[in-house]
């Protein structure tokens, strides 16, 4: 387990002080910690990326993705619930027999679906300002709460049980998501940056695929049952990870930030230049006392890109495949079973996730964004187009033109898992100086939430005022309008450090 020095380890020799210039601690003896410390070799030519040199630091990641996994299972529990609900109330309706089961109108389900979202849009101005408390501690904190809400919902007899523990599980897993964002921007180099953070993803889209897989043959109370073990799986990880350097150093805990910074860079890497680094950049932050309207203006520019983009993924009808996926299949297939067609969609997100991971850092953030509306706009369109052709042609579409819009969210959701999903909420914890990044992280993640409330609640009427082709007409338009908001505002942040995006900060 990963311990803070003691008293005496900061007095031992005159090399055990830290020089507010430029001396760090001499290396310590590898303390006891979970993840063990592994001596792999000397450090590579630089801007190579050798897993053996990261180890730690890949621990590290791992242990806080397992936030955004439990998220992900929040996240894909709402498709196969629904869909359960709605057999137990037809089955009950025929029967009689509604033990078990209770009426839930389609306005109420969707209620279900989108107000863990409201909850989600005050978890993130909540993790914003909690962040000031230490990254892992919120973490550490957020995971009791997060759990029991699922272990209420196993419980539930009634749908107004099931709002409030959704709306608190909302809450709960915006907290999470955006504290795991920020710890892996901290703790990453530029080189790794972008490849840890679509760990992040790819462990949410993980979560989603087994609750769509799970969720297939579990009824919606075993399915909480399964999704309340995720919380305390990130709460028994996180326990044996150090807090990130820069918290520390920012919180005056230089020794501890040294100490952090060796754990995770491992025993042969020159820390020195990284920890001057961030001093400077607490120091900057310190002695930059900007007037309101300088603080505005600060932050003004990365709150309006990272809230457009997401504005723009939000409503690009992705929480309509994520949050209805059974019921939209359940509309367009002829034949094929609409939990395997969820199923299908999901591992698509994993995989196109994985590829995400390897470009991000090669290929760079904006041709990936551009490359991501283009498709995502064509599927969109496509996919109304088929959905009118079914409407207008209901009785004449066999069961083997299935494919067809199969094909067209398959070619979707791997355009927006590689392109615009990671990528946005990389540049949010990018984009925002040190001193801002809790409340420019806060405000846009908040914006997000609210966004993704109002797009998974307006679905559904969306589909009943335009039908299921316009709707997804809508989403196709705004995709497009989302492509020019890239081309015109957003920057390219490839390779390059958290003090190079702030003119302000001084490079060591």
């Amino acid at each position: 387990m990963w311990e803070a020095p003691t008293d005496r380890q900061t007095k031992v020799g005159a090399h055990a002080a830290l020089s507010p210039l430029t001396r760090v601690p001499a290396p310590p003896p590898a303390p006891p910690h979970y993840f063990s410390q592994v001596q792999c070799g000397h450090e590579g030519a630089a801007g190579i990326f050798k897993p053996c040199e990261h180890l730690n630091l890949i621990s590290a990641a791992l242990a806080v993705s397992l936030g955004p996994f439990a998220a992900g299972l929040g996240k894909g529990y709402s498709s196969p619930a629904i869909a359960s609900i709605q057999e137990k109330q037809q089955y009950a309706i025929h029967t009689g027999n509604y033990s078990g089961a209770f009426v839930v109108s389609p306005q109420q389900q969707s209620w279900v679906a989108s107000l863990s979202l409201l909850g989600a849009l005050f978890g993130a101005i909540f993790g914003g300002i909690a962040m000031k408390f230490g990254r892992k501690r919120v973490l550490v904190f957020t995971s009791i709460p997060f759990s029991a809400s699922w272990l209420v919902t196993v419980f539930a007899n009634s749908v107004e049980i099931m709002f409030a523990t959704g709306f608190v599980g909302g809450f709960c897993c915006a907290i999470v998501l955006l504290v795991s964002q920020v710890y892996i921007s901290e703790i990453a180099g530029p080189d790794i940056r972008g490849c840890l953070s679509a760990v992040l993803k790819i462990f949410g889209h993980i979560g989603v695929l087994i609750s769509f897989a799970v969720g297939a043959y579990l009824d919606w109370r075993q399915l909480a049952f399964v999704v309340a073990g995720a919380p305390l799986m990130l709460l028994m990880s996180i326990l044996y990870i150090p807090e990130t350097p820069s918290y520390l150093v920012l919180s005056g805990r230089e020794q501890e930030a040294a100490k952090a910074l060796r754990w995770l860079r491992g025993p042969h890497a020159d820390i020195r230049p990284e920890l001057a680094t961030l001093r400077d950049n607490v120091l900057a932050s310190r002695t930059f006392r900007p007037s309101s309207k300088q603080s505005l203006s600060v932050v003004l520019h990365p709150i309006l890109i990272t809230c457009g983009l997401m504005l723009f993924q939000r409503f690009s009808g992705a929480n309509a495949f994520n949050f209805y996926a059974v019921s939209i299949f359940r509309q367009t297939f002829g034949g094929m079973d609409p939990h395997g067609g969820a199923v299908a969609v999901a591992f698509v997100q994993l995989l196109a996730s994985l590829l995400s991971g390897l470009l991000i850092d090669t290929v760079g953030r904006l041709p990936l964004l551009i490359a991501s509306s283009v498709f995502m706009s064509i599927a969109l369109a496509a996919f109304g187009s088929f959905a009118y052709y079914e409407h207008i042609h209901r009785d004449r579409v066999a069961a083997q033109y299935d494919w067809i819009p199969l094909l067209c969210v398959l070619v979707f959701t791997i355009a927006f898992s590689m392109g615009i999903s990671p990528i946005s909420w990389l540049l949010i914890a990018e984009l925002f100086p040190l001193e801002y990044r809790g409340l420019g992280s806060a405000l846009a993640t908040s914006f997000s939430y609210a966004c993704a409330f109002i797009g998974v609640k307006t679905f559904v009427d969306f589909q009943e005022l335009l039908g299921l082709h316009g709707a997804f007409w809508l989403y196709a338009a705004i995709s497009v309008c989302g492509l020019c908001f890239i081309v015109c505002f957003v920057p390219e942040t490839k390779g390059k450090g958290l003090d190079e995006l702030d003119h302000r900060y001084v490079r060591a």
